[in-house]
């Protein structure tokens, strides 16, 4: 492994959190950087069932010895950070890169008061664009500038590059989607910043020839949060017989929902360089597999419907989620 970066392929909501903290678990993941900001939710459902709603830390908190970062490029609400390390129990493990950029309370309401946002997109009101235009502005205030973040002040990429050079396992955790990116996605129904795996890299610091492998996280069918083009889209009401009807985790609106899209798919693979790829949720396409853990516990259908997938996306399916907890996983990395 040493070097993965797990990415959304679709607009965000794919279950990138699910697959984190599989991968956390079952591979021993050494350390664990995610990049993005507040306006980006990832769930994990643990084998206990806990529930764990995540905006600002990596999913792999799982994994009990693996070091936690956020890299230069996020943008950090304190308060959301101080609460998530309290709840999860994380405080001597997490690391904070001086240079995050830091969303006040003034980018919120801005936020929230500018009828272009909050009307046409629909952003999520978190204060993550004014934020990145404050930045872009050099005006913003840094993690290094707000007190009570002192502590957890690390030298992100300086330190990911020792791990790194130390052949241990590190994993860079994406957030949002493909398609909600500011330069390639359905502009200007976009977030504020590039969601492919280059730019994870870059707002860590990590330079791309040391990456070993980007794993595309798509769910079974497409679901979308706010404005902008969802080819295929489904009435509300057929999203509801088909059971894909979803709120989501930041915003508590309900999702858009679309059978999986194969075009989108594939120009996904080729923005960010795929080489290997997560399903998730199959369970609500294919019943029956609820809680598979092993290939042969899949319905044909549900097997045809993977040998298409790489047939038409020509990328190996690693990882197929039939559940909502972490284990609920058919793992084919070895097959």
């Amino acid at each position: 492994m040493p070097v993965t970066v797990v990415v959304g392929g679709f607009f965000g909501d794919e279950g990138k959190g699910k697959i984190v903290s599989y991968l956390a678990l079952r591979d021993g993941l050494d350390l664990a950087v995610r990049v993005g900001s507040v306006n980006a939710g990832h769930t994990v459902i643990l084998d206990d069932g806990r529930v764990v709603k995540l905006r600002m830390l990596p999913s792999a908190f799982t994994q009990p010895s693996c070091r936690l970062l956020i890299g230069a490029g996020a943008n950090v609400n304190p308060s959301i950070f101080l609460s998530e390390v309290e709840a999860t129990g994380t405080k001597g493990r997490v690391g904070l890169d001086p240079q995050c950029s830091i969303i006040e309370e003034e980018h919120i309401e801005r936020d929230r008061r500018d009828a272009h946002l909050s009307g046409r997109v629909q952003t999520t009101g978190q204060g993550v664009g004014p934020a990145v235009e404050d930045r872009v502005r050099r005006a913003a205030k840094l993690a290094r500038d707000v007190e009570e973040l002192k502590p957890f002040l690390v030298d992100v990429a300086l330190e990911t590059s020792r791990y790194v050079e130390e052949g241990r396992r590190v994993l860079l955790e994406g957030t949002q989607g493909c398609f909600l990116s500011l330069y390639h996605g359905t502009y200007p129904y976009v977030t504020a910043r590039d969601t492919t795996a280059a730019a994870v890299c870059s707002e860590v610091g990590v330079g791309p020839t040391k990456v070993d492998e980007v794993m595309l996280v798509f769910k079974a069918y497409v679901t979308r949060v706010g404005g902008g083009p969802l080819p295929g889209e489904l009435p509300r009401e057929e999203a509801e017989r088909r059971g894909w009807v979803e709120v989501a985790t930041v915003t508590g609106r309900m999702r858009r929902a679309a059978p999986f899209n194969f075009e989108l798919a594939k120009r996904a693979v080729m923005l960010n360089g795929a080489t290997s790829i997560a399903i998730t949720k199959l369970d609500s396409i294919y019943p029956s597999v609820a809680g598979a853990r092993r290939w042969e516990e899949l319905s044909p259908e549900a097997r045809r419907f993977v040998e298409k997938v790489e047939e038409e996306l020509k990328v190996k399916v690693a990882l197929l989620g039939t559940g909502p907890r972490v284990f609920d996983v058919v793992d084919l990395r070895s097959s």
